[in-house]
């Protein structure tokens, strides 16, 4: 049986610019999702019966050394525990080169360690600041003879869990899609029978896995989805899946992105969430229900629902302004909430005025204003307020506004809010 070949599923995906992508902006845009960090994904795979490489966690050089021992492998890999790709390429502020590093004995191990824990890597996804590494992953090198591909992910246009697989493996998969659409395969799921044997058979087979080997490849292809529907996975994604001399079947490197709506039945798994990697402001908004990302702009955005937000985003910058966040409140907001926003949105010394962008319909005007009122008196603020109001109790609202006796501005619609936001810093 002819498996489908790729037909544009990744563009609808979002596999090639995933939304679990460690990129700096808008990619992450109005989800918040868990990361995982390379030993926390290893662990969970090990849970479900996928075949991983035997590790070690290490948080000092000396217990480094000490895992070295115990690992016992002729060459060990060291890898810094930061959630960011393009380790092995990265730098660290001490001026040691690579996050990966290949090590021989123990006392190798001890001494690359030393050189990155308690040291910030940078890498193409950190930003120039780079990231503290506070752990170090070591893993047994392992030789393989081929680097696949390998996915699960939910796909809109299959109704469900879609695999997604190719034999180039180990090289990214974009530019696979682009310049060789034929190897890759997309095997649809039928969420409430599971994988078919004779499909993943089928897919084993173009994979280039051997009859002898197709059943080990076919294990772990099914036990990756045991692991994808009962951790409330978003997507799995294997790269590379190694196939060693002997036939096995390695998931070397593994990227695993979680349902937030989940977090209620996950609790094991959303307890491992690493703040200490995140944006301290994104960290705070989501103790409130509010999504936030920080850019690098003078300004601040406040907006309910993802579409309007961008939209304002766009408008600021249309009238040669730069916005300084992404901030939805959602269509639910409270005045503690439109309060903590304000408060979030002001802690960034580079805002030198906020534009205000509601649309009335499940949230009301008015309760909006009146948490306006509320933060800007509470928190004292010094900078421009602009506020563009429409909808349900719009004119309530604008009322509100009016009495205050505050300094803030009013708005006819978008555009008229964008220009006088960016009026407001230019004078």
């Amino acid at each position: 049986m002819a498996l489908p070949r790729f037909s544009g599923l990744f563009a609808r995906s979002g596999i090639l610019r995933s939304q679990f992508a460690l990129n700096p902006q808008l990619q992450r845009q109005s989800v918040r999702n868990l990361n995982l960090h390379e030993y926390q994904s290893k662990a969970l795979m090990e849970k479900y019966n996928v075949r991983v490489q035997r590790w070690r966690l290490a948080k000092t050089p000396e217990e480094a050394e000490e895992q070295a021992k115990d690992l016992a492998a002729e060459t060990t890999v060291v890898k810094a525990q930061v959630h960011a790709g393009g380790r092995g390429k990265g730098h660290f502020d001490n001026g040691f080169q690579g996050g990966v590093k290949l090590c021989k004995t123990p006392e190798e191990v001890k001494e690359i360690s030393g050189k990155m824990l308690g040291h910030r890597l940078t890498t193409k996804q950190t930003g120039p600041n780079g990231v503290e590494v506070k752990s170090v992953m070591l893993a047994e090198s392992i030789d393989f003879d081929r680097e696949l591909y390998f996915a699960i992910l939910l796909d809109r246009a299959a109704g469900g869990p879609v695999i997604v697989a190719s034999p180039m493996g180990g090289m990214d998969i974009e530019a696979v899609a682009e310049s060789n659409p034929e190897a890759i395969f997309k095997v649809p799921i039928d969420i409430n029978k599971g994988p078919d044997d004779a499909k993943l058979t089928d897919l084993a087979k173009e994979l280039g896995f051997s009859d002898s080997d197709t059943s080990k490849a076919v294990e772990q292809m099914k036990n990756l989805y045991e692991l994808f529907i009962k951790s409330d996975a978003l997507q799995v994604e294997i790269n590379p899946l190694v196939q060693v001399p002997n036939g096995d079947v390695y998931c070397v490197d593994a990227k695993i992105g979680f349902d937030d709506n989940a977090v209620f039945r996950q609790k094991e798994i959303f307890d491992q969430r690493d703040t200490a990697e995140e944006d301290p402001r994104e960290v705070e908004a989501s103790k409130y229900n509010l999504n936030y990302i920080g850019m690098e702009g003078n300004i601040g955005c406040m907006v309910n629902g993802a579409g309007l937000a961008m939209s304002t985003m766009d408008i600021i910058k249309l009238h040669g302004g730069e916005p300084a966040n992404f901030l939805d409140v959602g269509g639910g907001a409270t005045t503690e909430q439109v309060k903590q926003a304000f408060k979030i949105v002001s802690s960034d010394k580079a805002v030198k005025a906020i534009l205000v962008n509601i649309f009335g319909g499940i949230v009301k005007c008015d309760i909006i204003a009146q948490g306006i009122i509320n933060a800007a008196t509470e928190l004292e603020l010094d900078r421009p307020i602009v506020v563009r109001l429409a909808g349900t109790n719009q004119d309530q609202g604008y009322q509100l506004l009016k009495e205050s006796g505050l300094n803030i501005s009013t708005a006819n619609d978008l555009e008229d809010a964008a220009r006088k936001a960016v009026n407001s810093i230019s004078k």
